[in-house]
């Protein structure tokens, strides 16, 4: 396993000042990928849901590394750029939240126990197609009930809500409650190093692997890195078949059985981030084939349905999905335009995040005309009010890819597109403390994706504040 070394290199980004670390010489990255293999198409991809072959995006000429994962938050106010009356609200919500996850803790260990969940069927004309964003919050779940043992959502909730205790407090790790659900994840675990069971395994994995790589004593062990490997083999690739011209290559969906999305692949690419895998690792840059098949920028997307306005969709695998486009009435998959206009897919907010950030953790240069795309896309967007383009549908989890994606960008304060300066992490803060709740939890009104459930929203919502809540070392001062 690769992990993050090299000497730090300055560059600029988006106009503010941005530290990246070279690993790989120009050049180097920008092989060619192989060519359409000779291995015939894996038995469970039906050929129909692969979308019109093209050829692959380029890859970078030069691999950066991006900022390193940190896995605490600041020990003191002057390590983040906030002022202490933002630092004093952000721990209060934070330790309401956390007493609300502690008290909603089930006595075995886990959380939303009582529920269970399943993608719905995609394709045009497939029933109920909620299936947006990636797992209990953007992924398109509908609620079943569960019997034991916990299903793979309340695996995954657990993951994150044990995530979120350990970052928010390094003696977290000691108490009972993260021993207890500790123990409930890795009795989960599957002898390939999977954890669940299902189309929900990727997913499931993801955050397990993103919770035990805040747990020193799991960093680097055997156990781990055999659910990265399982990560990295879940991709789909040349060895089932699906050449670098075919728009599942480089994607993870719903398990290895379903079409890959862009929430699945985000969450597969943060897992290897926060285990400190280097952005050269082969899996990276395949993701990259994917990310950019993503993005609406003709440059570097041939897809008939993109458009140019450098944000992203859901999917654009077999032809292309956007829940954006669904949620303006167009359709899932653009099928509903009004006749005689050109097919196109609509960017949204959470996808738009996922991208920006996913294309930071391939290593990508914050020079690349696809990240600075997604940054302008940012810039015209900018609200805390809504998940731009699905309202309040998604709005955690859309918080929750904000917070990762401008700590990994680096992006201390965003001029918006007219001239207002915004302090993210301040108005972070402000957005969630106005909804939190009497009792310490978040609750979305919209209730697609799960966000109904107060453990899975509180959930997010701790993990957005614990980003922007996260030691900036280069800040030694708060800001006038």
């Amino acid at each position: 396993m690769m992990r993050f070394r090299s000497r730090l290199a300055a560059f600029t980004c988006l106009g503010l000042a941005t530290v990246f670390t070279a690993v790989l010489a120009s050049g180097a990255a920008a092989q060619t990928p192989p060519e359409d293999p000779a291995k015939d198409l894996d038995p469970r991809i039906a050929p129909e849901k692969i979308g019109p072959a093209a050829p692959a995006p380029p890859l970078p000429e030069r691999v950066l590394l991006p900022l390193p994962p940190a896995h605490r938050i600041a020990e003191h106010p002057r390590q983040v750029p906030i002022d202490e009356e933002h630092w004093d609200r952000a721990i209060r919500a934070l330790r309401g939240g956390i007493e609300y996850l502690l008290a909603d803790q089930d006595a075995r260990g886990v959380w939303m126990r009582h529920v269970g969940a399943r993608p719905t069927r995609t394709g045009p004309g497939a029933a109920n197609p909620k299936a947006a964003g990636a797992t209990p919050s953007a992924g398109a779940p509908d609620v079943v009930t569960a019997t034991e043992p916990p299903s793979p959502v309340s695996l995954a909730v657990t993951a994150l809500a044990v995530k979120a205790l350990i970052q928010a407090d390094a003696g977290a790790i000691e108490t009972p409650a993260v021993r207890r659900g500790l123990r409930c994840i890795l009795d989960a675990a599957g002898s390939d190093g999977a954890f669940g069971s299902g189309a929900m395994t990727n997913y499931v994995t993801a955050t397990v692997v993103s919770a035990l790589s805040n747990v020193d004593e799991f960093r680097d062990t055997e156990r781990l890195q055999a659910s990265v490997r399982w990560l990295q083999r879940a991709q789909w690739d040349d060895t089932e078949g699906v050449s670098p011209n075919q728009d599942w290559y480089g994607g993870a969906g719903y398990g290895r059985r379903g079409r890959p999305d862009l929430s699945n692949t985000q969450m597969t690419l943060e897992a290897l981030y926060d285990a400190g895998l280097s952005p050269s690792e082969p899996a990276f840059q395949r993701a990259l084939t994917f990310l950019s098949r993503t993005q609406n920028l003709r440059s570097t997307n041939a897809a008939a349905w993109a458009s140019n306005d450098g944000g992203f969709v859901y999917t654009p695998a077999g032809n292309g999905e956007s829940m954006a486009s669904e949620y303006a009435g167009e359709g899932r998959y653009g099928e509903q335009m009004p006749e005689g206009s050109p097919r196109s897919l609509r960017s949204y907010g959470s996808m738009t995040y996922a991208g920006f950030k996913s294309m930071l953790y391939a290593g990508l240069s914050p020079d690349d005309e696809r990240v600075r795309a997604a940054y302008e896309w940012i810039r015209r967007h900018w609200t805390f009010e809504e998940n731009p383009g699905l309202g309040g549908q998604g709005l955690y989890y859309y918080y929750h890819s904000m917070a990762r994606a401008l700590r990994v960008g680096q992006q201390h304060a965003v001029i918006d597109t007219d001239g207002a300066r915004h302090n993210w992490r301040e108005e972070l803060i402000d957005a969630l403390v106005t909804r939190q709740q009497s009792d310490g939890s978040w609750v979305n009104h919209e209730e697609r994706w799960l966000e109904g459930e107060p453990a899975l929203v509180t959930a997010y919502a701790l993990l957005a504040l614990e980003e922007a809540l996260k030691p900036v070392h280069a800040v030694a001062e708060v800001p006038e």
